[in-house]
């Protein structure tokens, strides 16, 4: 099969397009004939490297991924069989432990991401454990390049908001970044449990299409660098009740200001970089919360996905390119030239 892959850590020069073997799957397996695969910023630290993380080379990216079942192990249930379209629950947990046990799997101590910590959807096949397939119910009426773009940021989104932030009707929610796949994904959820959702973003192109998706305000960050003083405006001196800030050093005090007493600030990354002052006394003295969230549980992902299923939540896709021209779209995703998933076709 073809697959774009990397032999060694580097920039978007190290990812190559090869032909390789095929996987052949396990009796719990299935094989997936991979659709479209979608790009997560996951997707750049894994190729530049993450200290230790250890892989085996060369290795595949790809945790989003919609397909076609193409084979079926033996002791996989009958509810899935060859021909049908699905998408994969990107995370892997033991399925024994105390968290696993719970329901909280992203918590488990051996959790694993395919793309990341197993091989990916960067590929024309995947092999795949069976619990880690959702069928596509024929009635969504879902093209298989928007399903792509859907598991980890969405999964990864409701997680923050709503187990974590709970999130509920009348809040006031500022989302850093608007464009990437959280916090799009954020949007859409915060918009359906009947929040007001405020977004930053340097492009004010990225700020009407977030219109279009329910955002109730929208701040330039080039304009108004200091975003915190304009979301005290737009709150009555107030701030808001949550923010969501995965971009982190370059706007974690900004974030931090812009809360009311007692808010809550949930993160999931760091894309500007991990190292972030935090004013202790801010911390203490205005009784705010932060809060730390990392992917989902099977059944947070699975409840989401409700929402998709009937059409509350819409995939964005900015663009769709060949699996061959992987190493541009991770220089487009690198620029944050994106308003939505970037998604490779095999």
């Amino acid at each position: 099969m073809k697959a774009t892959v990397f032999h060694e850590h580097g920039g978007p020069d190290v990812l190559s397009y090869e032909v390789i073997d095929t996987p052949t799957i396990e009796a719990n397996q299935v094989l997936i004939k991979v659709n479209y695969v979608a790009l997560n910023h996951l997707d750049l630290f894994i190729r530049g490297g993450i200290p230790g993380l250890k892989l085996e080379m060369p290795h595949i990216l790809g945790s989003d991924i919609s397909g076609e079942i193409t084979e079926v192990g033996s002791k996989v249930s009958d509810s899935l069989e060859v021909g049908q379209k699905i998408i994969v629950d990107p995370g892997v947990s033991c399925g024994v432990c105390e968290f696993c046990i719970r329901g909280q799997e992203s918590l488990c101590s051996s959790y694993g991401i395919i793309g990341e910590h197993y091989r990916g959807g960067y590929a024309e096949y995947l092999n795949v454990a069976a619990q880690n397939v959702i069928p596509i119910p024929k009635e969504s009426g879902l093209d298989m390049a928007g399903a792509a773009s859907i598991p980890l940021t969405l999964m990864t989104a409701w997680r923050m908001l709503m187990t974590k932030a709970q999130i509920k009707a009348g809040d006031d929610i500022l989302i850093i970044g608007i464009g990437g796949g959280v916090a799009l994904a954020g949007l859409q959820i915060a918009k359906a449990a009947g929040a007001r959702v405020i977004v930053t973003s340097s492009s004010d192109k990225k700020l009407e299409k977030a219109y279009t998706l329910g955002a109730d305000e929208g701040i330039n960050h080039n304009e108004t660098p200091d975003y915190h003083k304009e979301i005290y405006r737009l709150t009555n001196k107030r701030g808001v009740d949550i923010v969501v800030d995965s971009v982190g050093q370059a706007t974690w005090a900004r974030s931090m200001k812009s809360l009311r007493k007692g808010g809550k600030l949930v993160t999931c990354g760091a894309t500007s970089g991990p190292i972030a002052e935090t004013n202790v006394n801010l911390l203490f003295w205005k009784q705010l919360e932060i809060l730390g969230s990392t992917m989902g549980s099977r059944d947070e992902l699975r409840t989401a996905l409700k929402l998709v299923w009937n059409g509350t939540i819409r995939p964005t896709v900015d663009r769709i390119l060949p699996l061959s021209k992987a190493q541009e779209a991770h220089e487009i995703l690198e620029q944050g030239a994106q308003m939505g998933k970037l998604v490779l076709k095999p």
